[in-house]
């Protein structure tokens, strides 16, 4: 069912926040290369049924901007964005001058980072630098006070390590590019539970702790272990965390949107992000964190990239005849961590590899029945994932930052419709 546009006096606030979306959705449409759905065992009234889906959650105005790339057996059957990439916040006005979203702009991920982050640690892990049971000390020796030396790659990936909560005296523009004055606040602090006991979704300390790792490990930079490794051999345009200076006005504008938060919601998110959620906004358009680099929340993608990145683990590590990965080393990095255990910082039940979230049966990010899907969301409604039962990899990036909108569970539909337009192989 489509929803209606919303119609809205400009003088008027408004208490959802929405975009403003026109009544010609083809004016805000952008279709990149398509192939046949049926050379991938699809119909066209399938693909049809999933686009639709995506229309209607756009018409209800909270994401200005969204882009759909899906690819099944590695024939990209859907590329398609909508909206505008700048200009048509909640809070533009109608003449603010507006630039349209195509299949070629880029989002920014934020914690559909992570996934990125986490293929690092296991190419690293595949060349035998480390395992998933060494410990962080053994590569940060200062890592270990207030009785943090148990921590281990494999507790940090999986959530695990007990030290969730980045610290909030460095969740700020000034500090974003320091990496001594995070990693020293990374290192004086206490964990909150022993390590390997408790599952507590880690927002930015865990990818801030890997990225050192990784400095150790190499005497790289992680940007420059990401670039040289994985996405320069592969092509990729975006792909690596934040951009150059000279790309910034490139990538989509992100806004607040949806009804305002309150709490307890609002605690907890503030507690999970560092600060409120709409400074964590204004940040992540500020360009000062877009040329940072932040691995836990700062990849910068289109969803085609997104899209190739999850088809490349789908295929075992290999893509357009370049081998990145070897299939055992995939295979270690989606195994099942946690079965669905509450999380105790997201307060809700997810699975997790070293590095994913895992699909389920019914409860589940991918869709239901997706046992075998693997990926992650990112704030709030971007999401990479691959299915291989059914063959998928999907990258779907979006600008609008609703925590509670009406149009929630038509966004987390999407994936369902894809899935079921799929079916399993």
């Amino acid at each position: 069912m489509r929803l209606p546009t919303v119609p809205r006096l400009p003088y008027l606030p408004d208490p959802l926040r929405r975009s403003r979306t026109p009544d010609d959705i083809a004016l805000v449409t952008d279709i990149g290369d398509e192939e046949d759905p049926a050379a991938a065992g699809m119909t066209q009234k399938g693909i049809d049924d999933i686009w639709d889906g995506v229309v209607d959650v756009y018409r209800g105005g909270a994401h200005p901007a969204m882009g759909l790339c899906v690819r099944r057996n590695g024939h990209v059957v859907l590329h398609r964005s909508i909206g505008y990439a700048h200009g048509n916040g909640p809070k533009d006005k109608p003449d603010t001058p507006k630039v349209r979203a195509t299949t070629a702009t880029p989002f920014l991920l934020y914690s559909a980072s992570k996934a990125v982050t986490a293929m690092v640690v296991h190419l690293l892990a595949q060349r035998g630098e480390f395992s998933m049971s060494d410990r962080i000390v053994d590569f940060i020796p200062e890592f270990g006070r207030h009785g943090k030396g148990d921590i281990t790659i494999g507790h940090v990936l999986s959530h695990r390590a007990g030290v969730p909560l980045h610290p909030s005296e460095v969740v700020n523009l000034e500090a974003v590019q320091d990496r001594a004055v995070i990693l020293e606040a990374l290192c004086d602090a206490k964990p909150q539970s022993k390590a390997g006991s408790l599952q507590a979704y880690h927002a930015l300390s865990g990818g801030a702790i890997m990225g050192e790792v990784v400095q150790r490990v190499t005497g790289s930079n992680i940007h420059d272990v990401l670039a040289r490794e994985i996405c320069e051999p592969l092509g990729f345009r975006w792909g690596n965390y934040g951009v150059a200076e000279e790309d910034l006005q490139a990538v989509a504008t992100n806004y607040v949107t949806g009804f305002p938060v309150l709490p307890p919601v609002s605690t907890m998110l503030t507690r999970l992000l560092g600060t409120s959620v709409n400074k964590a906004v204004e940040m992540s358009n500020d360009p000062r964190f877009l040329t940072a680099v932040v691995p836990g929340g700062n990849v910068v993608m289109t969803a085609d990239e997104l899209s190739r990145f999850y088809e490349l683990l789908r295929r075992g590590g290999e893509l357009d005849g370049v081998r990145i990965f070897e299939p055992e080393t995939i295979g270690k990095a989606v195994v099942k961590q946690s079965y669905q255990r509450v999380d105790f910082t997201l307060g809700f039940p997810i699975g997790y590899s070293y590095g994913f979230m895992l699909g389920g049966k019914r409860l589940s990010l991918f869709g239901t029945d997706s046992e075998n899907a693997y990926g992650h969301l990112g704030y709030t409604n971007v999401v990479g994932y691959s299915d291989p039962s059914r063959g998928l990899a999907v990258g779907f990036v979006t600008s609008g930052k609703p925590v509670v909108y009406p149009e929630a569970f038509g966004w987390l539909g999407v994936m369902g419709r894809i899935g079921m337009a799929a079916g399993k192989l």
